[in-house]
């Protein structure tokens, strides 16, 4: 059969869905990681979910990435959840405490 693709486009779509997957899942566990390493709180003190909370969205999107692939809804809604946690939640923790550290 006559295709117009080339011979190596599966193997390249292969290779860049195996980038997104791991690119999501380094996000994700960067967001899970520094909320299980947080007090719980501070959740409370900047108004936003508990840290039970966090951690159980979290981990059930990690979970539905791994299962299901980044490129799917529960992937983007994953890597979505994760960089709300990052971009929010994480620097109200950091100006509530003194501003300083790793993280």
């Amino acid at each position: 059969m006559v295709s117009s693709a080339p011979l190596f486009f599966r193997d390249v779509q292969f290779y860049i869905d195996v980038l997104v997957v791991i690119g999501s899942m380094v996000v994700q566990a960067v967001a899970f990681i520094h909320c299980v390493t947080q007090r719980g709180d501070g959740f409370q003190a900047i108004g936003t979910l508990p840290k039970g909370a966090w951690l159980a969205i979290l981990a059930v999107c990690m979970v539905l990435t791994l299962l299901l692939g980044a490129t799917g809804i529960f992937g983007l809604v994953g890597v979505a959840a994760a960089l709300i946690y990052l971009l929010d939640v994480r620097p109200g923790l950091r100006d509530l405490s003194d501003g300083k550290g790793f993280w």
